[in-house]
């Protein structure tokens, strides 16, 4: 298939979809391989950054998504006004932060960290899809451990965790979860 052909198909896919593809869905859809359509990918991503278009494509881990550009999000607000954002208490930002630099982590260590509970935040956290649970820790009782979801990459607009920003302290190796 001729490259601008397939870049165009990508962004109709894309801008019908809203939310982010898999990289393997999206090249199944256009039958090819991941490896054949990244270039397409990083073409179309090019395209919107050249031109500083309204658009531009995000890549979260191994998804893609279209969205409009942060510099437009005044005018976009405008129209739409009175837009409802969701925001995370501070409480539910400090155990966010924890599990992002930590992970996997259990809600005992979140609380050695925090030095309060962390049920509320954790519940919250998982409902709005930015955590998950990762499995269980081979230790006593076995505790659920949590780490973050590609919808976190997404919310923060980051394609890894290494996008992080780098921590100016030290924190313990090992946190000794709160008596109960």
């Amino acid at each position: 298939m001729e490259q601008k052909k397939l870049t165009c198909i990508i962004e109709a896919v894309l801008f019908v979809a809203g939310e982010p593809v898999n990289l393997t869905d999206l090249a199944h859809v256009l039958d090819l391989t991941v490896s054949e359509l990244i270039p397409a990918l990083d073409q179309l991503k090019d395209e919107y950054d050249r031109g500083q278009r309204g658009m531009r494509l995000n890549r979260f881990g191994e998804s893609v998504q279209l969205s409009t550009r942060p510099e437009y999000a005044p005018y976009i607000e405008r129209l739409l006004q009175p837009v409802q954002k969701q925001s995370l208490s501070q409480a539910a930002m400090e155990t966010l932060s924890i599990v992002a630099y930590r992970q996997p982590v259990t809600k005992g260590e979140i609380e050695a960290v925090r030095g309060v509970k962390c049920d509320y935040s954790v519940t919250s956290l998982l409902n709005k899809g930015l955590i998950e649970e990762a499995g269980r820790r081979e230790s006593l009782g076995r505790p659920i451990e949590y780490r973050t979801t590609e919808k976190f990459l997404q919310h923060f607009g980051i394609e890894s965790l290494n996008e992080l920003p780098q921590l100016d302290i030290k924190m313990p190796e090992k946190l000794e979860p709160m008596e109960t």
